[in-house]
């Protein structure tokens, strides 16, 4: 039991992707108002992450949280990051630092020390923050991880927190899995759920009514709201965000330019991308599939360098890339700046073994992987690069966050000591994740490609991260019923 003089309120799920992760975000924007408000995850898994300015390690959805909020993101917010390296093994990290690679079953012989530290974290930011809005991860109701899981049943038993419960009806089906998740909790949870929110729904309120009613009736249970479908500036959490990027054609009526951004077994971080989405047509593009003609090309990050380059080199994706060299722009952020490189040299650390890898040879660089521990670190630095793309902003600042194993050697920066770029300056890598969540970077990208292509250039109608909260709390706000969402958080003290 953690802290009882600390307002809780916990938000579940059916399902990955249901919009837990922006319901949290309307919440803590809008509860900032009324409490000092801190958002938690007991445990996240997810390949999107973002880095403290102590340098730690959290999932995305938190960070973003915590700014809703008006705070610094912290460690506590997410004690436990699961980051997924293939075949059945994640990389565990414990309050914001790398801990070890384990696969399931491993990680799961230690779940008692792992929800000690849970508990501390919880009992941290309880000293500072009056209410801690938590959130869930994937379903519920998955009654095979009840003895070992401490996101869902495990944060609601610790805190005997009142319960949101969110479904989405994109997906159909959405009364069934209300109902069957409530009717799958434990006795001791299913009674802490206080409402319901439909999430994600086109259409007409009103034609949901009776079913919202019946719904009502067998479970006892109120619907606090129902949520249209929308899209707002705001990072993505996880992989599962990914499957509807090109299914939802974020194509712009802006600017006639097209952006492939290569989609690998193991990528990370795509939310480095998303900005771009505002302002071009941004396609995902497997490994088997035609890369086509883009304007530009981008290679992102990834879990593990070593194991995808061997996996586009086997696709033929890397030649399809080489066929594009010196026609388009070539970007690669963190493990696609590695791979653009001549060699990639690891002593076991990042793909098990000691072997040295050939890279695309796109840059005159080398990257050795000698070293366990992680860079993590938030960085300022100065635009150095020549070339076509930046060349009027050089001398400018960016802002972007280092996430990774590797040193890389470069003899011809593009950002102060960091990244590469070639001698025709169209050629250009970098550790900088968020890179493109800068405004003279995106400007000066999308200049060069719509002259380059003989279009117009509208430049974007700039929306800053508070004003994106603040929209995302007005929708929140506009369709649930918060006064029943007060009454539950003031109800919540034993």
């Amino acid at each position: 039991m953690t802290d009882k003089s600390t307002k809780k309120l916990l938000v579940l799920g059916t399902a990955s992707d249901v919009g837990k992760s922006i319901m949290v975000t309307g919440l803590c924007k809008i509860l900032s108002e009324r409490y000092k408000v801190a958002p938690f995850k007991a445990q996240n898994m997810s390949l999107n992450s973002w880095i403290t300015k102590d340098g730690k390690e959290i999932g995305i959805a938190q960070a973003v949280q915590a700014k809703a909020a008006g705070i610094d993101p912290t460690a506590d917010m997410n004690p436990v990051l699961l980051k997924p390296k293939g075949d059945r093994t994640s990389q565990v990290i414990i309050l914001g630092e790398p801990y070890a690679d384990k696969s399931a079953g491993n990680y799961y012989d230690s779940i008692s020390e792992t929800m000690e530290v849970v508990k501390g974290a919880l009992d941290r930011l309880g000293e500072k923050y009056e209410l801690i809005v938590m959130e869930g991860a994937g379903g519920a109701a998955e009654i095979n991880l009840y003895n070992r899981d401490i996101v869902n049943v495990g944060t609601a038993r610790l805190t005997h927190a009142p319960i949101i419960l969110v479904g989405n009806i994109e997906s159909g089906g959405v009364f069934a899995s209300l109902y069957g998740t409530v009717a799958l909790l434990p006795d001791d949870i299913r009674s802490n759920v206080k409402g319901f929110v439909i999430n994600k729904f086109r259409g007409d309120p009103a034609i949901l009514e009776p079913g919202l009613r019946q719904l009502e009736e067998m479970t006892g249970i109120p619907v606090l709201g129902v949520l249209p479908y929308y899209k707002l500036n705001i990072p993505s959490e996880d992989s599962m965000a990914i499957i509807s990027k090109n299914s939802n054609a974020f194509s712009s009526s802006l600017n006639d330019v097209d952006i492939a951004v290569i989609r690998l077994p193991r990528i990370s971080n795509f939310t480095d991308f998303e900005p771009l989405e505002r302002l071009a047509k941004v396609r995902y593009v497997e490994l088997h599939e035609d890369l086509g003609t883009p304007d530009c090309i981008i290679l992102p990050g990834t879990k593990n360098t070593i194991s995808d380059l061997l996996d586009l080199k086997a696709s033929g994706m890397d030649k399809q890339i080489r066929n594009l060299y010196n026609k388009v722009p070539i970007f690669g952020i963190c493990g696609g700046y590695q791979m653009l490189g001549k060699t990639l040299h690891d002593s076991g650390i990042e793909n098990g073994q000691r072997a040295d890898y050939e890279g695309m040879g796109l840059l005159d660089v080398e990257t050795t992987f000698d070293d366990y521990r992680k860079t993590t670190t938030q960085v300022k630095k100065n635009v150095v690069a020549e070339g076509p793309i930046f060349h009027h902003i050089k001398g400018e600042e960016v802002w972007g966050y280092e996430i990774h194993m590797g040193k890389t050697m470069t003899s011809r920066a593009a950002f102060d000591d960091d990244g590469s770029i070639d001698e025709s300056g169209t050629v250009i890598g970098t550790y900088l994740h968020g890179l493109f969540e800068n405004s003279n970077i995106r400007t000066a990208l999308m200049t060069y490609l719509t002259e380059k292509k003989g279009v117009e250039f509208h430049p974007e109608v700039a929306t800053t991260e508070e004003e994106a909260y603040k929209e995302l709390a007005d929708i929140v706000r506009s369709c649930l019923d918060m006064d029943k969402v007060y009454e539950m958080i003031e109800e919540s003290l034993p």
